[in-house]
């Protein structure tokens, strides 16, 4: 399966485009492509981001489609869609990312021959940008989206969605679900 590391945020939070902070001597979302290849059900990592920060991205060395809608997540999620048929979707601030979890996702997917399988905790929030999707999934979202509506985690719960109970995994497979938003979040990182 071709994953693809969502790179189209603004980076408010932080103050500039976190995805591309130096930590370690790397971007961040090297961290993340590095442990999404890493897993064994990826044979591919394509980057997705805005228009305006394809030659940034494109530097990197990965391929990269550009997301033209710029709705936040679900933009990014249906542009890969169309672009990439079925795709696990992963925030590009992921640097923790779990290649076991990743697998999970990816198998329980085949395996359940669902639309979306994608992490749920007990109090049923969904992790939409650690999940696979099919290819399907685009004809949701571009409805939702051509209504104004943007919400990933509402499309999901349109379908019939496989969730995987986060409370029951390993701890380090519920590390993998931390993003960076904030230069206080590197702390947290490091430490």
């Amino acid at each position: 399966m071709i994953a693809a590391a969502l790179a189209g945020g603004e980076s408010k939070r932080f103050g500039g485009d976190k995805l591309l902070y130096s930590l370690g001597g790397k971007p961040i979302i090297l961290y993340t492509i590095e442990r999404l290849l890493s897993s064994s059900t990826i044979e591919e990592v394509v980057i997705v981001c805005g228009e305006d920060k394809r030659a940034r991205y494109e530097r990197l060395g990965f391929r990269v489609i550009v997301d033209e809608l710029k709705v936040g997540p679900a933009g990014g999620v249906l542009t890969a869609l169309k672009e990439l048929g079925d795709v696990f979707i992963a925030g590009g601030d992921m640097p923790l990312i779990n290649p076991k979890f990743v697998d999970l996702v990816v198998k329980r997917f085949y395996e359940d021959k669902c639309v979306v399988c994608v992490p749920q905790w007990s109090n049923g929030y969904l992790e939409p940008l650690h999940a696979a999707y099919s290819k399907s999934f685009a004809r949701v979202l571009e409805r939702r989206i051509g209504k104004g509506d943007y919400s990933l985690n509402g499309a999901i719960r349109e379908i019939n969605f496989c969730g995987i109970d986060v409370e029951l995994l390993p701890g380090e497979f519920r590390d993998g679900l931390f993003n960076i938003n904030r230069k206080s979040d590197l702390k947290k990182l490091l430490g």
